[in-house]
């Protein structure tokens, strides 16, 4: 199998695990987005220790690894919550699909944090993306689910103002291994207090479903990790959006729920929209090595 194949498969993968910890999320219950957001980064901060211990490597910090490093968790503590509030109060494809609106948000904070530069059609394809975006909102003032929508797209931004940094941190040569337990931990100890003091009883059920969304959600963030290994992001990142597919097809089956039309008008404005960035990177990339080799 070859190197993209190796990285198509654990993107899809990774995509499935992303799509099991909405689910499971979903199927816990009543229970407060904090509370669940601390089981989940609780067992994905163990799978991060266990990794770390193993490979036990170097860490060296400068100061503006630091200031990435807080800002990744913090935002993506943020993410993590309004992602969680929308899955509860949505279908679970919407909640999803303003989620993956995260790498359009990553262009954006590209420019204003680490001072990259889009091209005309990079900007076009944001503004496009933000139109579908407001098919899956619907903001009317008579729309009840207007409100989780703008908390969903609000936890797209959390992550993608998170993958910004990831970026930064690794071209600094930060482990991905130390960036996903810090920021495990990181959460756990900001929702702690939380659930030290507004704690919700819960049954052994919803205790099992949480772990499992924990065991989904780590599983979720190494395989991404490992299908970036394997293949860069110009070649796999379009196959992220399965998730949407993914979480269709559960939330269809386990929850009797069917998106409405406006929504897939939005799905496929935002999902093309990324096929197109997708298909262009390639090309441009192609063009690149062809114009190398004539030089050589």
């Amino acid at each position: 199998m070859s190197q993209k194949n190796k990285g198509v498969c654990c993107i899809l993968l990774s995509s499935f695990s992303f799509a099991l910890m909405n689910l499971f999320v979903h199927l816990s219950g009543d229970l407060p987005s904090v509370q669940k957001s601390f089981f989940r980064n609780f067992v994905a901060m163990l799978f991060a220790l266990f990794i770390l211990l193993k490979e036990r490597p170097t860490i060296r910090l400068d100061g503006a690894s630091k200031k990435y490093l807080f800002l990744r968790s913090f935002c993506g503590t943020v993410g993590i919550l309004c992602n969680f509030y929308a899955v509860d109060h949505l279908v679970l494809a919407d909640a999803s699909m303003l989620n993956k609106m995260s790498p359009f948000f990553a262009i954006l904070f590209g420019i204003l944090i680490l001072k990259e530069r889009i091209n005309l059609f990079q900007g076009l394809c944001v503004v496009a993306a933000f139109i579908g975006t407001l098919f899956v909102i619907k903001p009317t003032p008579s729309n009840l689910a207007c409100f989780p929508a703008l908390i969903g797209l609000l936890g797209g931004l959390g992550a993608g103002i998170a993958y910004t940094c990831v970026r930064a941190l690794g071209m600094k040569g930060v482990k991905g291994s130390f960036i996903v337990f810090f920021f495990s931990a990181f959460s756990c100890v900001v929702t702690l207090p939380y659930l030290i003091f507004r704690y919700h009883p819960m049954t052994p059920k919803q205790l099992g479903i949480l772990l499992l969304a924990g065991l989904a959600a780590a599983g979720g963030q190494f395989t991404i990790t490992a299908a970036y290994t394997y293949a860069p992001a110009r070649e796999i990142s379009v196959y992220d959006y399965s998730q949407i597919i993914f979480s269709a097809i559960l939330g269809y089956f386990i929850f009797g729920q069917v998106s409405d039309v406006l929504s897939w008008i939005g799905y496929i404005i935002i999902t093309s929209t990324a096929v197109a960035m997708f298909l262009r990177n390639n090309r441009a990339h192609h063009l690149e090595q062809a114009q190398t080799k004539r030089v050589i």
